[in-house]
């Protein structure tokens, strides 16, 4: 299936960018440029990552749009198990997005987490509590 195959692709893909990748908030972006310009087709195995990702979720609203055409929402099991999924995918598809840690990272994370702050009483309680502080 194409979704196995993109999820392979991924895994592979994400295993071979993590060996090179460090994690640190000061060094993070330094680390995807140095993965870009000194490993070997290390700009080629990123932008294979990167576009996997989108072809994986095009696979996924594929896979949806086939589920309602065939009316395979009728069971509630297996529905609510691929709901989940798909949420599962999005988180994360979102914390590979923040992982470069660039300037599109850092305000889409900043974008996204502060929709929780909506949740009357607990909302701010909760954005300070997963940003682990008063910032990102």
């Amino acid at each position: 299936s194409l979704l196995g195959l993109c999820l392979i692709a991924q895994l592979l893909t994400g295993l071979f960018l993590a060996m090179h990748y460090t994690s640190d908030i000061t060094t993070a972006f330094s680390s995807v440029a140095h993965i870009c310009r000194d490993v070997n087709y290390g700009w080629l195995i990123r932008n294979m990552h990167a576009n996997g990702a989108s072809f994986f979720f095009i696979c996924i609203y594929l896979h949806i749009g086939r589920g309602l055409y065939y009316g395979s929402y009728l069971y509630k099991e297996t529905w609510n198990i691929g709901v989940i999924l798909l949420l599962l995918v999005m988180m994360t598809a979102f914390v590979g997005y923040v992982l470069p840690w660039g300037q599109m990272s850092f305000w889409g994370a900043t974008v996204i987490t502060n929709l929780l702050s909506a949740f009357p009483y607990i909302g701010n309680t909760l954005v300070q509590w997963i940003w682990g502080g008063f910032s990102i």
